[in-house]
């Protein structure tokens, strides 16, 4: 027994002696950086040489511990390449948890494939990237990739905590340039990180940072990109898709853009330019004309999605489009503008950031940014903005994805910073109208119409191309404070003229008044209770954001059974503060009537994190008075 505890024993002092000798061993990472985390970079180290207006080397090395299955994200391994940009090396390393190399990982054992599927067009344009499936956790990846690109428009950002759940050991940036290509940068979110700039020249750049602790994921958190520190850089001399450009202000970007880049893209065959001609016909009004280009192209077209970073932003030529029936979002545009101009119709081409959470372009940084291209038409003051990779939007409707940011609109004259359009909190609106019935057993019978605009249409025109099976799953969702739900007809009306979609809805459920001795109790607001159920979290850490405001309007009739009355009655309910207002009202009728009227109205707004509570304690009123109940009493 000695001899065998203390070969146990020796084991395991080996075990551990080994694994503190290895460099990437999981037990050197402090336990701090592994509170919170998915995944801990221990190094991250990006070096940007760039020698000349048209040559630019990034070098990467990253090491990432991987301590769960939810952090394989953060490993990042991959590269993007086309005629522009090589990739000169790119291997990985990968450790298990005490450091020991278990496999190691060649170009030739990365996946090769084209970044654009269903596309010839794009042949050219490949991603490299890892594909590995670790045999247990926690275990370590070193990445290492260099890249020759002659495109210098793009310098990478240095976002090395891209983003919750992840701690940082130490990560470095160093960039060098010449001194006559008018290097910039800018700064976000440094203050409340360990973060030293080590060298700040006419011809280098470099920071370092350490032991950055990893952030929880909390509920209504900003998008980790405003919350984490970054540094976006650029030049005011660079060169793009084969043209060397200069970006001193806006206006002279967007005038060389338009000249160098969207230059000849826009020409079409005769034979679509007379079709265009025929089906605008005698029509006069710019925007009317507009609107039946648009439908047009979102018959014909399809849109194929081109990883950011690959396809410059040069468009595919507008023939190209016509004869294939595809691009992606700057193809689409720019085909659009192509057709418009057959018929005197302006339009700009338009760069941004497309996402549900709403990023601006920096206006005090003039660089090349965004990952989307959407096309401006001027109407009086202002402008009406398309969305041209999608085949169901209303027309001049962005939706969420575009709304409410600043962009660049191209026009030959220049470029121009502005913000699209506003969806006001109380234009997001959803009127419900509606009836139901208790009958003397409890059970539920009623109809209701839900009519939502503004940026409440966007999310909700989606359930018109659901299938059944889903469609039953969204509204059983949707009404999961009626138990023994069972759906009747269902029919829509999507009114893209207006930008309103209705739903009608007929719907019933056993037993949703509880039945007591001579006593029934059911909750007075059966169609639309706030599911906002904040959670509690205590000390939180991170400020919180409601991006878009709403206001929900009902109007309820109720039939209560015959044979009862009323024992007990909601009072009416008001309650205002910074985010929001929101109020019942219950009418008695005539002949066990009721009618029940509810209006919710929320503040769009960012709020730091000792204000979470009192929105907290502000929703948790609002769905305590959803539930309210009525009790009747037999007679």
């Amino acid at each position: 027994m000695k001899i065998t505890f203390f070969g146990l024993f020796f084991f395991l002092f080996t075990l551990i002696s080994s694994a503190q000798k290895s460099e990437y061993a999981v037990l050197k990472i402090s336990d701090s950086l592994k509170e919170n985390a998915n995944a801990v970079v221990r190094l991250d180290q990006m070096d940007i040489i760039i020698t000349s207006q048209r040559d630019m080397t990034l070098k990467a090395q990253r090491v990432v511990t991987v301590l769960n299955e939810k952090g394989l994200g953060d490993i990042n391994a991959y590269q993007h390449y086309d005629k522009t940009t090589g990739v000169k090396s790119i291997e990985a390393i990968v450790y298990d948890m005490l450091g020991n190399e278990i496999k190691k990982i060649k170009r030739k054992d990365f996946k090769d494939q084209s970044a654009v599927s269903g596309s010839t067009l794009f042949s050219d344009n490949r991603v490299l990237y890892l594909d590995y499936t670790p045999i247990s956790y926690p275990f370590t990846i070193a990445y290492t990739s260099e890249v020759e690109t002659s495109n210098t428009a793009f310098i990478p950002r240095w976002y090395f905590l891209s983003d919750y759940n992840l701690s940082v050991e130490k990560c470095i940036l160093n960039i060098s340039y010449p001194n006559n290509l008018g290097f910039k940068k800018k700064e976000f979110q440094f203050s409340d990180f360990n973060i030293k700039k080590t060298s700040d020249t006419d011809t280098k750049l470099s920071y370092v940072a350490v032991n950055i602790l990893a952030r929880k994921a909390e509920d209504y958190s900003p998008s980790a990109e405003d919350l984490f520190p970054k540094v976006i850089m650029g030049l005011e001399h660079f060169h793009l898709e084969g043209v060397d450009g200069t970006a001193t202000t806006w206006e002279a970007f967007g005038k060389w853009y338009s000249e160098k880049i969207l230059a000849g893209t826009t020409v079409l065959p005769e034979e679509t330019k007379t079709k265009i001609k025929a089906l605008v016909g005698d029509e006069k009004d710019p925007i009317k004309k507009a609107k039946i280009i648009y439908d047009y192209v979102q018959k014909k077209s399809r849109y194929v999605n081109i990883a950011i970073g690959i396809g410059g932003w040069k468009p595919m030529l507008a023939s190209d489009v016509d004869r294939l029936g595809y691009g992606d979002c700057k193809a689409l545009s720019n085909y659009t503008k192509a057709l418009l101009q057959v018929v005197d119709v302006p339009s700009y081409n338009t760069i941004l950031y497309g996402d549900r959470y709403k990023s601006d372009i920096q206006a005090d940084f003039v660089s090349m940014q965004g990952n989307h291209m959407i096309l401006a038409i001027p109407n009086g003051e202002s402008y009406t903005w398309l969305e041209c990779t999608s085949q169901v939007d209303p027309f001049g409707y962005q939706g969420t994805f575009t709304d409410d940011r600043d962009v660049l609109v191209v026009k030959p004259e220049g470029g121009q910073i502005v913000r699209t359009t506003i969806y006001a909190d109380k234009g997001n609106t959803q009127k419900d109208k509606g009836t139901y019935t208790i009958d003397e057993n409890g059970n539920f019978s009623g109809s209701i119409s839900m009519i939502s605009e503004g940026s409440q249409y966007s999310f909700k025109s989606q359930i018109e191309s659901l299938q059944p099976t889903e469609k039953e799953a969204h509204y059983k969702k949707h009404w999961d404070n009626i138990n023994n739900l069972k759906l009747g007809k269902i029919t829509f009306n999507n009114d893209k003229d207006n930008v309103r979609f209705t739903e009608d809805i007929q719907l019933s459920a056993l037993n949703y008044g509880a039945i007591s001795a001579n006593k029934m109790i059911f909750a007075v607001d059966a169609f639309n209770q706030s599911a906002s159920n904040v959670k509690r979290i205590r000390n939180r850490k991170n400020p919180f954001q409601i991006q878009r405001g709403y206001l929900d309007t009902d109007e309820i009739e109720i039939n209560l059974p015959a044979g009862f009355t009323i024992e007990f009655l909601p009072s009416n309910f008001e309650l205002k503060g910074k985010f929001g207002e929101y109020k019942t009202e219950i009418i008695k009728k005539e002949n066990n009537k009721l009618t029940y009227k509810r209006s919710m109205f929320l503040n769009k707004g960012k709020y730091s994190n000792k204000e979470y509570d009192e929105y907290r304690l502000f929703m948790e009123q609002v769905s305590r008075n959803d539930n309210a109940k009525i009790i009747l009493t037999k007679n």
